[in-house]
């Protein structure tokens, strides 16, 4: 079936926290208007959801049935490995002011261009391993900006785990958590192999136990696009129906 397709376009920022301009892809309904409002969806790893994971066909498609909110889609794609590390891990160099761009750069310019909700939970973020692991903890550091998050595979290491005990105020986020049952040896950017599973499943613990509006399933499958691209309907749905 056919659907009427939204229209991607490019916008750049200049980020003084980067010390860079940031060129992003921005995806507007098919029906977009001035006069309606729009939740946010902002992607780390940006062009990959767009072509990898069809993120805006699948935007496209759930639009048209009604089945999901008005939305506008956001990604932020990265140069290189190394500078996807750099803004991503949580003991890159530019980790933290990769943070501060989106929370105090990009939502208020966000804001002023399109007709968004302007509060936390019109905003969502969403990320693959390492751009799910920056998406969660700037979710938690600014979470009246950012209200929902979605975790594709997240790397999860120390920081993460302190960072989510220690959020006061897990009322505030709404997240949607999935990993692969087979990601267990899994080849990164250091190229060393790392388990990926069981830091999930004791993440999962600490988001139930501490009572964040939370959603958690296990894929049958790998730490690849092949599982994450079909998986992002559900996680559509979920967050936006």
């Amino acid at each position: 079936m056919d659907f009427p397709m939204g229209k991607i376009e490019e916008i750049t920022l200049q980020s003084k926290e980067l010390g860079e301009a940031i060129t992003m892809l921005v995806y507007l309904p098919a029906n977009y208007s001035p006069l309606y409002k729009y939740s946010l969806l902002i992607a780390q790893d940006g062009r990959d959801y767009f072509q990898l994971g069809r993120i805006g066909r699948i935007a496209d498609e759930f639009l048209s049935k009604k089945e999901i909110e008005n939305i506008i889609i956001v990604g932020i794609p990265y140069d290189s490995v190394e500078d996807r590390r750099q803004k991503y891990h949580p003991k890159g160099e530019q980790h933290q002011a990769y943070i501060r761009f989106l929370a105090h750069e990009l939502v208020p310019y966000l804001d002023e261009r399109y007709p968004t909700y302007q509060m936390g939970m019109g905003r969502a973020l969403i990320g693959d391993s390492l751009a799910a692991t920056v998406s969660l903890l700037a979710a938690l550091q600014y979470p009246h900006t950012f209200g929902k998050v979605l975790l594709q595979s997240p790397y999860v290491n120390e920081e993460v785990f302190s960072a989510v005990k220690n959020f006061s105020h897990p009322e505030l986020l709404n997240i949607y958590h999935t990993v692969g049952e087979q990601e267990t040896f899994v080849k990164t950017s250091s190229s060393k192999n790392k388990d990926f599973l069981t830091p999930n499943r004791e993440l999962s613990k600490i988001f139930n136990d501490k009572g964040y509006g939370y959603f958690y399933e296990e894929f049958r499958g790998d730490h690849t696009w092949t599982h994450w691209q079909p998986d992002l309907k559900r996680a559509l749905k979920r967050m936006f129906s």
